[in-house]
């Protein structure tokens, strides 16, 4: 297995029709590769390949990612999008480990999400997680600001401190995902 990292401009069609076949999601299933290409351009991709360069498991990070936490903005990098192309062979803990290796050595904040029944596959890959602190981030639905869906964040590279903002979130402090137009 070989681990690589390609920005979003860099992705060939096969790629492209790949990840969205991978990612499976029925509003993307028709995506062109160009409108791909703008949809995710603040984005990179991060794959284990096997010797014939096919994907084994990709994850996306998405370099747009702000928090608004007791009134200042934090930004992110956050890892979203993890999948592999067959269950229980190792690719994903193999991407997840070089993956955090890489936030590691670039010194970025770098975070993600979970729902709970996936803490053992994070857990067997020696990420941090801050239980139940993804459901204190609000995230806009039309006019109202909703609960997140997932349960915990994954912590892949992140200060001390950054952490301790993070581990404070609670009903009572709540942080706010912020979109731009």
């Amino acid at each position: 297995m070989k681990y690589q990292i390609k920005e979003t401009k860099d992705l060939t069609e096969k790629e492209i029709e790949h990840i969205l076949l991978l990612w499976d999601i029925s509003a993307w299933n028709t995506m062109k590769s160009a409108y791909f290409r703008t949809f995710f351009k603040d984005s990179e991709f991060h794959f284990m390949l096997d010797t014939d360069e096919n994907i084994l498991a990709v994850i996306r990070v998405n370099f747009d990612f702000t928090l608004k936490i007791a009134g200042t903005s934090y930004s992110f990098a956050e890892a979203v999008g993890l999948v592999s192309t067959h269950k229980k062979k190792g690719y994903g803990t193999a991407l997840v480990r070089n993956f955090k290796e890489n936030a590691i050595q670039r010194n970025k904040d770098t975070i993600g999400f979970c729902h709970s029944d996936l803490r053992p596959f994070y857990e067997k890959c020696s990420i941090e997680i801050l239980h139940d602190k993804a459901k204190m981030i609000k995230e806009s639905i039309g006019s109202e600001w909703v609960n997140s869906e997932d349960d915990d964040i994954l912590i892949f590279n992140a200060s001390q401190e950054t952490k301790e903002l993070l581990n404070q979130l609670s009903a009572q402090n709540n942080a706010y995902l912020i979109t731009k137009e």
